[in-house]
């Protein structure tokens, strides 16, 4: 029986050996290849698209010829036997692959941050909804890390450090400085083993150099936000969780950053269309220093600082990173019992009661989350509508700096209000045949 034979689906297929489900996976350099490989261990890890033929033939090696190698990830979204997906492409392959997978019947974990605009966040959130697919966003500090983020948010919500709130979410700078000095980057031929042009998808046409691929892609705007979106969306995730704006995202951004290899010269909104070419440097935000509003006057401060979260008001002030949770608060909570029982039932309705199956140390937590709500159809931690919140957040200090002004979002309309200009970098002009449609 097939794994989605096993959920109720009959999809009129035969051949899987067991009810788990059939995953392929899709982008599976660095991170796509972490992630695709947790499936696999869930799931049976049928397939795997890559336009990088080392990543594909490298990737299915563990699997002893059961695992068929694309270039093209729509072969994998072709086939019947393909339950769902992971994605783990450059950020601005997310919203398209995940919108094409959804459309073809399959369920998606797609690594974060999700949109590379604001246009594609409403576009996404349509799919999701127009489809009904269960949808995990790879923002795995709602699951893992021994839940502590979830503490940290349980106890912003409570009222203990106070009813005004401020966070402080601090990301680390953008690549190394000498990275940034080191450009403009030399072009060649691309690599045999490398489709350039599908690489490139959506974004303009331009010459291959290495420096835009692979882990590198993170540091030009044409394929991603830089740190402010890459770590931003983290951090920033759980502050608006815990200051209550996981529903609403923020109002207002203003802030300033240094970009160092994009020139004030230039007309950025040419630019990020592909009518004006710039020098091969990297051209994100290095270092930035953003105010967050939100609807209920709370406030995040996003800064390119060491990497932590401060969550404090008037009558309290915590701390959590990846490596501990800490602050009088918690010292307090952690010496009554009656204290930390409160904290477990907090974190597990944050968790909406749902298992946490702590497997392989604890690092298969979030994509377990993922494998539960595909047979049980629920919601995952990490669904597409908080985390668009977060990654618009992100967004929109991208746009305020380089704009060099507040700016001011309408969430019914999904537009900037009264900014014209603002409004013309709510989405990107897409090259055929890779456009979202």
């Amino acid at each position: 029986m097939s794994g989605r034979a096993a959920l109720g689906q009959d999809t009129g297929k035969k051949g899987s050996p067991s009810d788990r489900l059939n995953i392929g996976a899709i982008g599976v350099g660095g991170r796509g290849s972490h992630i695709g490989h947790q499936a696999g261990r869930l799931g049976n890890l049928v397939a795997v698209a890559d336009v990088d033929a080392n990543h594909a033939r490298g990737f299915a090696a563990r699997y002893n010829d059961r695992c068929e190698i694309y270039e093209d990830y729509r072969r994998i979204l072709d086939r019947k036997d393909v339950d769902a997906i992971t994605c783990g492409t450059p950020d601005h392959w997310h919203t398209k692959i995940a919108i094409d997978a959804m459309r073809a019947g399959k369920d998606v974990y797609c690594e974060k941050p999700l949109t590379l605009t604001i246009d594609e966040s409403r576009q996404i959130q349509q799919v999701t909804r127009e489809t009904g697919r269960v949808f995990q966003v790879g923002t795995q500090q709602r699951s893992e890390f021994d839940q502590r983020f979830l503490k940290a948010v349980a106890i912003a919500r409570s009222g203990r450090l106070g009813t005004r709130l401020h966070a402080i979410s601090s990301v680390g700078r953008a690549a190394r400085e000498g990275e940034f000095r080191n450009g403009p980057y030399a072009t060649s031929a691309p690599p045999a083993h490398l489709n350039f042009d599908f690489w490139l998808g959506q974004a303009p046409r331009v010459e291959y150099c290495k420096e835009r691929t692979h882990w590198s892609f993170r540091w030009w705007q044409e394929y991603s936000g830089g740190q402010i979106t890459d770590w931003g969306v983290h951090h920033t995730d759980i502050a608006l969780w815990a200051l209550g704006g996981e529903q609403t995202g923020v109002a207002t951004v203003e802030g300033s950053g240094v970009f160092p290899g994009l020139p004030y010269t230039e007309n950025v909104i040419d630019f990020l269309n592909g009518r004006v070419k710039l020098p091969n440097k990297f051209n994100v935000a290095r270092d930035f220093d953003c105010q967050m509003t939100l609807p209920n006057d709370n406030t995040i401060n996003l800064v390119s600082k060491t990497n932590e979260l401060i969550i404090e008001g008037d009558q309290g002030k915590i701390r959590v990173n990846r490596g501990g949770l800490t602050g009088k608060p918690v010292e307090e909570i952690a010496a009554s019992k009656k204290d930390t029982q409160w904290l477990t039932e907090e974190v597990a309705k944050l968790y909406r009661q749902m298992p946490v199956e702590k497997k392989y140390k604890g690092e298969l937590v979030h994509m377990s989350n993922f494998f539960h709500c595909i047979k049980t159809r629920e919601k995952p931690i990490s669904d597409v509508w908080t985390h668009c919140n977060t990654v618009n957040a992100c967004h929109m200090a991208n746009i305020a700096m380089l704009l060099k002004r507040k700016v001011h979002f309408d969430p019914k309309s999904y537009q900037f209000t009264g900014d014209d200009v603002a409004n013309q970098l709510l989405r990107r002009e897409q090259r055929a045949p890779y456009a979202i449609t």
